[in-house]
């Protein structure tokens, strides 16, 4: 299964940031187990899920020794806070027809569990005149796990899904408090 959508987030201090067009990625692969000889399904697999979120004008500092914090400048011409997590994804699903996954109406709920592989800064400064792109990579600040329910409604191989952060991206701190949600895209039977 792969995904493709619009990652964004919400919750204390996400007002104060100037995102751009974020973005999540997901890869699944994923085994399906008919329900005895029912409609209903539970989905389990593997995967690997990644979010961008893209600032302008600004970064968020993950290396800051107190607290994630956000640093505005003009000469910041762009900037990504990316994160790539490794899930467990479990899944109850109906299908219209059980016997050919690959035809007519589905529907999935379920949860995703993660755990943070990377979390890294990009950001691309100009005050020198000339563009200099710098990367910077910390865990620190990051909730190690992740736990995200999900739904997803379509028909034959496409869907269109939704998914909303159930732990805050950042550990408790008194600048953030952030739950990452998106919407999307779906490719791949289910």
């Amino acid at each position: 299964m792969i995904q493709a959508g619009y990652a964004g987030l919400t919750g204390t201090g996400a007002s104060t940031l100037h995102m751009g067009l974020n973005r999540t990625v997901n890869i699944a692969l994923m085994f399906d187990n008919r329900l005895n000889d029912s409609k209903f399904s539970l989905g389990v697999g593997l995967g690997v899920g990644t979010d961008n979120f893209y600032f302008k004008k600004e970064v968020i500092d993950i290396t800051n020794t107190t607290a994630p914090n956000r640093v505005a400048s003009d000469n910041y011409k762009k900037s990504k806070l990316s994160t790539t997590y490794l899930e467990i994804p479990l899944e109850l699903r109906f299908h219209q027809y059980p016997e050919d996954l690959n035809k007519g109406f589905k529907i999935g709920v379920g949860i995703k569990a993660g755990y943070l592989l990377n979390a890294h800064t990009r950001v691309v400064n100009n005050s020198t005149g000339h563009n200099v792109t710098q990367t910077e990579s910390s865990k620190y600040w990051f909730n190690t796990f992740r736990f995200v329910p999900t739904a997803r409604i379509g028909w034959g191989n496409f869907a269109v899904f939704g998914t909303y952060g159930l732990t805050p991206l950042f550990k408790s701190n008194n600048t953030y408090s952030l739950k990452a949600y998106s919407v999307g895209v779906s490719f791949g039977g289910f």
